[in-house]
């Protein structure tokens, strides 16, 4: 199921930003707007709660697998800026629900101890998916000279064949837990949420605008984004691993720390950067930090009932999504002023979250979630 979600999603991510620039004619200010609207079904992730009254989870992933591939399928029959955006949400329904689910479905199924190396090799798997993906586009743009939507079409029918596969033929795996179908917001997991709110703040600025970065002032090619991200994927197989069990050894605590350290300093890398040598090498070390946010899920699961997992796995996510609805479409505005200040704006958030960080016990466990501020 991971390399299913990984193949439509790196598809629609290797090719957004040369679509919306080349076909649908998009400044940063619209591709901020469109990633506003693409982020929304995170923003909605507690809704699964509901659809899991009626429908298993694992069933639920397979649902919403389907709902990525056609959304990337469909992206480009019309170059239009209403087809783009209901594609896009269609996809995003689907990729959303997915990821909420395999969070979920993880921290249930994994043991703790494992849980930090597990997620290692999930990230390597996703990461050899999307080389796959990513290759699959270069060739057919470099080789063959295939339009947009031939690619789309490849990829999301991709994920669709293997979402398939896996409903028809992988066994329903037992719940080791009852799941509480409800929404739950406890008082002890307050650090967890604030460190997921100012999380997915930060992502949005590295998924909207480093990217667009290279295609806008540096004049990426889809090819030239495609080995880009061929190499990402490359370091993180031999590397995601090794980051899960460097947290599994140091603690979520120093790896947090050490993560948002290395963040700060390379969104001021972004913002000062007139070389594009440079640009592409922050962003594949942007890339090798953020794997490092196992060590939030890890922190969650040390710290959680085990009946919480779904419920708090959809809160969570709309909790990383809140500033994800707005910042795309604010910071697109602010980048036809100053792409530095958007970047700027990201190195202070990671200071934000540094700070959030020193906060956690260096042994977190229910009942000792954090260090100053704890709630019975």
């Amino acid at each position: 199921m991971t390399v299913a979600s990984a193949i439509g999603f790196a598809v629609w991510m290797n090719l957004v930003n040369n679509f919306a620039i080349e076909r649908v004619d998009f400044t940063g200010a619209e591709i901020g707007i469109l990633q506003s609207i693409r982020e929304i079904p995170g923003f909605l992730a507690f809704t699964i709660v509901f659809v899991l009254a009626f429908i298993r989870e694992q069933k639920t992933a397979y649902i919403a697998l389907l709902f990525l591939g056609l959304g990337t399928m469909f992206t480009g029959l019309i170059p239009t800026n209403t087809a783009f955006i209901i594609t896009t949400v269609i996809m995003s329904i689907g990729f959303h629900y997915y990821e909420t689910i395999s969070i979920s479905l993880s921290l249930q199924w994994v043991d703790k101890d494992k849980t930090a190396e597990f997620l290692g090799k999930v990230i390597a798997a996703r990461s050899a998916a999307s080389i796959v993906a990513f290759a699959l586009v270069w060739l057919l743009f470099k080789q063959f000279h295939l339009d947009f939507v031939w690619v789309y079409m490849v990829g999301g029918g991709a994920t669709v064949a293997i979402a398939l596969f896996c409903w028809r033929y992988f066994s329903v795996f037992p719940d080791k837990v009852y799941q509480t179908k409800k929404i739950i917001l406890r008082k002890r997991y307050w650090l967890y949420y604030a460190l997921q709110f100012m999380s997915g703040a930060r992502r949005q600025i590295f998924m909207v605008f480093a990217g667009f970065l290279l295609v806008e002032k540096f004049h990426f090619s889809v090819a030239e984004i495609s080995l880009l991200f061929i190499v990402n994927s490359l370091i993180s197989i031999p590397l995601a691993p090794r980051i899960g069990k460097l947290i599994a050894k140091i603690g979520e605590r120093r790896a947090l720390i050490i993560e948002y350290i290395g963040l700060a300093v390379i969104f001021v890398g972004y913002a000062i950067t007139e070389s594009a040598l440079l640009a592409v090498l922050l962003y594949l070390l942007d890339h090798i930090f953020f794997s490092m946010a196992i060590a939030l899920k890890t922190y969650f699961q040390k710290i959680a009932d085990p009946a919480d997992i779904a419920s708090s796995a959809g809160v969570s996510f709309t909790i990383n999504h809140i500033a994800a609805v707005f910042i795309p479409a604010l910071f697109g505005f602010i980048w036809l002023y100053s792409s530095a200040i958007v970047f700027y704006a990201g190195a202070m958030i990671a200071l934000v979250s540094l700070t959030l960080a020193l906060n956690i016990p260096s042994k977190p466990n229910a009942g000792n979630e954090v260090l100053l501020g704890r709630f019975s």
